[in-house]
């Protein structure tokens, strides 16, 4: 008998894993955009994404639809917790889109605004995101399984490090995607911005993580730190150490390839930490998926709308899969001014 509610946690966990991950680069060369030297560099940028950004933002609607489809109870609870940081993600949202489609065509004077809308757009877009993640993180109050916090439980001097954390790590995804996919002069400002953007992820992930523990003492019990006893459980502790390692190796792996010039390695590390973060959230949450309310049994649907619409996936993913496989090969190599692209 196949356990449905767990394959959907993992289908959602999975989703949102490749947004955060795919629209994260898109989102980061936004944020970079303010600090490209001119015109030709910006279009150069945008071009590095054009063929693939509206295709990253299918996983968001992968993840959002599957969440209220799959567990609506979590969907009920989460949403009025989350209502106005989820509003401005899908402002930045359309604001960048919009940008996006009306940069190309403008004028000076016009291009130069949507230049700085699309820049606006994903930087609110990445902002809005930690908001919601610190949100999520820091618990919702749920009283018969209903919300029955404020409109502004989310806003703390916690959400706002994470929400800044967020955007510092997009931007490292945006750069080392730029060092990837770009020649001269912007692949060396892009190893700049990338080694920039690596030292201010390490700083920042490190504050989050020690908040983390000392904010939310349940989260550090999972980890086997007491912080209020000041006690640590080496048995529990010691296995999960592999977790933050990955992250440190990636950033590493960051660090020293880009000073050696490499094109490719660069990316690797920067995913290395995301995977490495949301490893972490993972051995933190599970098996919630309102935290610290309701865990993904008992926010589920029924089992037999799980397995009608997991027949419907099982259809519709490996598409996408293949699709996306697809339109990253066929948009390989290199990408200038003069001849767009190139093999």
């Amino acid at each position: 008998m196949l356990d449905l509610s767990l394959i959907w946690a993992g289908l959602i966990a999975t989703a949102v894993l490749l947004y955060v991950t795919l629209d994260g680069f898109d989102l980061g060369v936004g944020i970079l955009f303010p600090f490209a030297k001119s015109k030709e560099e910006r279009d150069v940028m945008m071009n590095t994404i054009a063929p693939v950004w509206d295709g990253n933002e299918t996983w968001l609607v992968l993840g959002g639809g599957g969440l209220l489809a799959a567990f609506p109870l979590a969907y009920s609870v989460l949403m009025p917790a989350l209502y106005l940081p989820v509003l401005l993600m899908l402002a930045g949202l359309i604001l960048r889109g919009v940008a996006f489609e009306f940069r190309f065509r403008a004028l000076n004077r016009g291009r130069k605004f949507w230049t700085q809308m699309f820049a606006g757009g994903s930087i609110l877009t990445a902002a809005a995101q930690g908001l919601i993640l610190g949100g999520f993180i820091q618990g919702v109050t749920v009283e018969n399984d209903r919300f029955a916090g404020g409109p502004f439980d989310w806003l703390t001097p916690y959400t706002l490090l994470v929400s800044a954390g967020i955007v510092a790590g997009y931007a490292l995804l945006g750069g080392a995607w730029l060092m990837m996919k770009t020649k001269d002069n912007l692949h060396g400002d892009a190893r700049r911005w990338t080694l920039v953007s690596a030292a201010a992820v390490a700083v920042l992930l490190a504050a989050v993580s020690v908040a983390t523990l000392v904010v939310h003492h349940r989260i550090g019990m999972r980890w086997g730190i007491d912080t209020a006893e000041v006690q640590i459980a080496w048995d529990i502790l010691a296995p999960r150490l592999a977790i933050p390692a990955l992250g440190l190796a990636g950033l590493a792996t960051i660090v020293v390839m880009a000073r050696k010039g490499s094109h490719v390695w660069p990316f690797i590390g920067a995913l290395l930490v995301f995977l490495s973060g949301y490893a972490g959230l993972a051995v933190s949450f599970m098996p919630y998926i309102v935290p610290y309310a309701l865990d993904f049994r008992q926010a589920a649907a029924p089992d037999n709308a799980l397995g009608l619409m997991l027949v419907g996936t099982a259809v519709i993913l490996p598409a996408i899969l293949a699709y996306t496989a697809w339109v990253y090969w066929v948009f390989r190599g290199k990408i200038d001014g003069e001849s767009g692209y190139h093999h």
